[in-house]
């Protein structure tokens, strides 16, 4: 489950020098309609010269079996072989979707992950998590392989809308909270009206050694692993909501939002403190607004969490803190201690 990840400041000669390192019949690059326009004309890398592109429907609406079929299609109508390479050049729906359909090209061909934006870098590209999303599930069929290696450049970075820093940096506050108050409070810091790259960078190459170290820990996701879904119960409940009410957010943003949910459930069974509990509130509520619900949506959003992968026999399934940087996995909670948090969240948030 080794994967090499690579933080670079000239990305066409990192990716010359991973792929000069394998023997390839075929290149192939995958791409969404926006990383078609706006990414891949930024590289002039000598390996990708001859390369073919496949493009698919950007954004997450089509992280589906529609589009993986797509790309199995176009890899088998241009004669790939179980020799063949593929690049995956986007965002965590590309690098999902891209990584699922080399898993199970002709059983597997080899791949690499290249994201173009913060919420791929620190997350769906690193880690070999890959999937689709399936019958109004998040992520619901996939599998475990890594990419060989994931390139990571803010060359991409800088080129992403406010909304989309923002969604990423929502997966960088859940390793800080997982890690240590150090890294956690740092990121609390950061002036998203002026971003520091450099210090951006910094932050970034933190968040992604503190997901592998989790990933190496723990490949298949039996234990320590599961602390990286801090957040992602109530955040992907919130997020398969605002689908179903044609409102759909970003999913860092759900993640955010979850994030305070779930340290509110934390105070609940653990004692996690009620100021850090405020603070994140007020930085979540700053920056990425806040996710109207009221109690009539409850039970909806309960059904959701019960789909969560997570689950085992019985109850929600969640990771929770006790403080920061000790992390408790395995914990499960009632429908009434869901909807405890959520009215706690609607306080907080003003609703």
């Amino acid at each position: 489950m080794s994967q090499i990840v690579l933080f670079s400041g000239d990305v066409d000669r990192t990716i010359d020098e991973v792929l000069s390192k394998y023997v390839y019949d075929k290149l192939f690059v995958l791409t969404d309609t926006n990383t078609f326009r706006y990414a891949l004309p930024l590289l002039g890398s000598l390996s990708l010269r001859g390369a073919e592109v496949i493009t698919i429907p950007a954004d997450d609406d089509h992280k589906t079996l529609e589009s993986l079929a797509a790309v199995w299609r176009e890899l088998s109508c241009r004669k790939a072989t179980r020799k063949s390479f593929l690049l995956n050049l986007g965002g965590g729906m590309v690098t999902d979707l891209g990584g699922f359909a080399a898993s199970t090209f002709k059983r597997g061909i080899r791949y690499i992950n290249v994201p173009t934006t913060l919420l791929g870098a620190v997350d769906a590209a690193v880690g070999g998590k890959t999937g689709i999303n399936f019958n109004g599930l998040k992520n619901e069929v996939g599998v475990f392989n890594p990419a060989l290696a994931v390139v990571i450049s803010t060359q991409f970075f800088k080129t992403l809308s406010h909304e989309h820093l923002l969604s990423g940096y929502a997966e960088m506050l859940k390793h800080g909270l997982i890690s240590s108050p150090d890294v956690y409070d740092k990121l609390l810091t950061l002036d998203f009206g002026r971003p520091d790259w450099e210090r951006m960078l910094e932050l970034v190459t933190e968040s992604v050694q503190v997901k592998e170290r989790v990933v190496e820990a723990d490949p298949y996701e039996q234990n320590l692993r599961k602390s990286l879904n801090l957040g992602h119960t109530v955040g992907h409940a919130f997020e398969s909501f605002s689908h179903g009410r044609n409102a759909p957010v970003p999913h860092g943003y759900a993640v955010a939002w979850g994030l305070v949910c779930e340290l509110l459930l934390s105070h609940m069974q653990l004692g996690f403190p009620v100021e850090r509990i405020r603070q994140l509130a007020g930085f979540v509520r700053d920056n990425y607004g806040t996710f109207v619900i009221g109690c009539e949506d409850y039970d909806r959003l309960y059904e959701l969490m019960t789909h969560d992968k997570k689950n085992e026999a019985s109850g929600v399934n969640f990771t929770l803190l006790s403080a920061v940087g000790e992390v408790v996995i395995n914990r499960t909670a009632s429908q009434e201690e869901i909807g405890a948090a959520l009215d706690l969240y609607r306080d907080l948030f003003g609703l």
